[in-house]
């Protein structure tokens, strides 16, 4: 005997972010004492396995309702999600009813404790008395008009379409074999013409039926409802109707309200120069990090990559960038999220996943993208860095190692970490001319995600020199024509850690802490400290215009510091502006840290205007 389960969670949905049901049938195997198992439409023991199956889905919308009784609370008229998260709700985000008869509060319900407190400071005891026929009537017990019992609506936790439903109880869902291919996403909000109880000509107070795709995008007429979302298993083999199950959504959010415009602050203005480019970089979080375990603080549905993609992609085309460098890339959400949507605004763009295997499903790996807005720059060269093929070559070439054996497995072993670089040549599309000669017109960029563990600065530093040789290589190659390069990325690493320095000062002070981690760190991967150099002149764009870099471009309830730069090549580049990061009162008005509802990711996005400059001018 095998028991059989089918599993049904949707996210929270939120206007224009599409939601996906996550349903799972399975069966256990049962000893003959534990065959009692209650039958239900998603429950039911069987002397088979479940056989191979596939789902079919319905979305229905509700009707409207009020979300909240107490009358001085804002989420009776609003449903943005800066009211409806964790931190608007003072942390519990829990529906509250009034369970007692005698309240003029019976059945009530209130959207968190707090107005619940509030409103049963106006509630009064309701008596009974009885009519000529032996009725109760409720009475007031003082001369207080009797309100209207406002927000008793008591959520149906029943399957949709189920013997228990209150509807038609013969009621079956149909097989695939009989959904019109027609009976999709209705963008219009209208119902699907069907024979089933759930038809438009039905009351305000029953579902329609809006959808039979899995994915659906919620619309403005969905806002302030509550969904449900049938899902029905059936035999791949037979079309037989398995189990089928029901379950209902929190009520539907509006979109995030545009976040505040982040202005530029202007560096002292310089004559001459060539082309000029705004450039962004941005850590946005890829989903696989973004666990409740991580940022226990921020809402389930918040942390969702369809919420927080829709936030993230409209932050980065808001700022009107030619040059976007983003750091934790998830592999699949770069081919179906993000690639479509950037080159729909105008980019063309490049991807480079980390070195290691998915977490997982295919694609469950972040890495980085590099992205150019296609009327300002083509591109003329694309090369990849992994930094685990450079450890590979250190070790052979460079110290003349067998990596199998035990040195020089242990410092393979400390220096692969997977990460990688991204590296291109772009030319601007309208050459810059300047009195009848040629501007430069070629920048290259560079993008990196160094690797995070704090304890291990000296893998960091290694990273951050070998990228810097392979740069000075590159961009030596190609002639005495010192080609503008900029360095952007989360580099995880503080103003003042050896990282910093070495891309600030060209070296690193041999007493630096970083560069003296001791044998419990592992073998020693570092060169001599007079080896730890490079011949670029670089200076952060932060630094150079705001006199300082930011307080943080990391924000999170566990660390908050700046892990993120932009680099340029001081002989033939200049920073025109920055954008200064939001203060923590900006940061901290719709959430404890990030990400929250407003900030997507638990980094802040570095803006910046550059131009290209000739004759070693700055």
């Amino acid at each position: 005997m095998y028991s059989w389960h089918l599993s049904l969670r949707v996210d929270r949905p939120v206007e224009g972010c599409s939601i996906r049901p996550h349903a799972y049938m399975y069966g256990k195997k049962l000893d003959d004492r534990d065959s009692s198992t209650n039958n239900s439409t998603h429950n039911k023991v069987c002397r088979e396995p479940p056989p191979n199956h596939e789902f079919s889905y319905r979305w229905f919308r509700g009707p409207t309702i009020e979300p909240c009784a107490y009358e001085g609370c804002p989420r009776r008229t609003s449903f943005s999600p800066h009211d409806w998260s964790k931190h608007a709700l003072g942390g519990s985000g829990c529906s509250l009813q009034c369970v007692s008869a005698q309240s003029s509060l019976y059945k009530a319900t209130f959207c968190n404790s707090d107005c619940f407190v509030k409103a049963w400071k106006t509630q009064y005891t309701i008596q009974n008395s009885s009519d000529t026929n032996g009725n109760n009537i409720p009475q007031a017990r003082s001369s207080t008009p009797l309100r209207k019992r406002t927000g008793s609506y008591c959520d149906d936790d029943r399957s949709v379409g189920s013997s228990n439903s209150g509807n038609d109880v013969n009621y079956i869902p149909a097989t695939p074999g009989e959904i019109s291919v027609n009976g999709g996403n209705n963008s219009n909000g209208n119902n699907t013409t069907m024979n089933n109880p759930y038809s438009t000509q039905s009351s305000e107070d029953e579902w329609i039926e809006i959808s039979r795709d899995q994915l659906y995008i919620p619309h403005t007429e969905d806002i302030g409802r509550k969904l449900k979302v049938e899902a029905a298993a059936y035999s791949v083999e037979s079309g037989e109707l398995l189990m089928h199950r029901v379950v209902k959504t929190d009520l539907v959010l509006s979109r995030t309200p545009e976040p505040e415009k982040r202005n530029l602050v202007t560096a002292k203005p310089a004559g001459g120069g060539g082309a000029r480019f705004r450039i962004v970089t941005y850590n946005i979080l890829a989903e696989i990090y973004a666990t409740q375990q991580q940022y226990p603080y921020a809402d389930l549905w918040a942390l969702s990559w369809d919420f927080r993609f829709q936030n993230i992609i409209r932050e980065i085309v808001d700022v009107g960038p030619d040059i976007v460098c983003l750091q934790e890339v998830q592999a699949d959400h770069y081919e179906s999220h993000l690639y479509n949507a950037m080159h729909e605004a105008g980019f063309e763009g490049v991807y480079k996943q980390k070195t290691r295997q998915a977490m997982g499903m295919t694609g469950k790996v972040d890495g980085c993208a590099l992205f150019w807005r296609r009327t300002k720059f083509h591109l003329v060269e694309s090369y990849s860095i992994e930094f685990n093929e450079l450890a590979q070559r250190q070790v052979t070439q460079g110290m003349g190692l067998n990596p199998r054996s035990e040195e020089g497995a242990s410092i393979l072993n400390k220096l692969s970490k997977d990460n990688v670089a991204q590296l291109v040549v772009l030319e601007t599309a309208q050459p810059s001319m300047t009195r009848g000669n040629r501007e430069p017109n070629q920048v290259c960029i560079a993008n990196t995600h160094l690797y995070s563990n704090k304890d291990c600065p000296d893998v960091k530093l290694w990273q951050t020199l070998h990228l810097l040789q392979e740069l000075e290589t590159f961009i030596m190659a190609r002639g005495p024509a010192n080609l503008p390069l900029m360095i952007c990325g989360d580099f995880n690493s503080t103003p003042d850690s050896a990282v910093y320095d070495l891309l600030s000062r060209q070296l690193v002070h041999p007493g630096h802490p970083d560069v003296n981690t001791g044998d419990e760190n592992g073998p020693s991967v570092l060169p001599d400290i007079m080896s730890i150099t490079h011949s670029h002149m670089l200076g952060s764009v932060y630094n150079t215009v705001l006199g300082e870099e930011p307080k943080f471009t990391n924000y999170t309830m566990q660390f908050k510091g700046v892990l993120d730069y932009m680099w340029y090549s001081t002989r033939n580049l200049r920073p025109l502006s920055a954008a200064p990061i939001p203060d923590e009162s900006v940061l901290t008005r719709h959430g404890d840290a990030l990400p929250s509802t407003q900030y997507s990711s638990d980094h802040l996005m570095q803006i910046s205007d550059m131009q290209i400059v000739s004759g070693g001018s700055r």
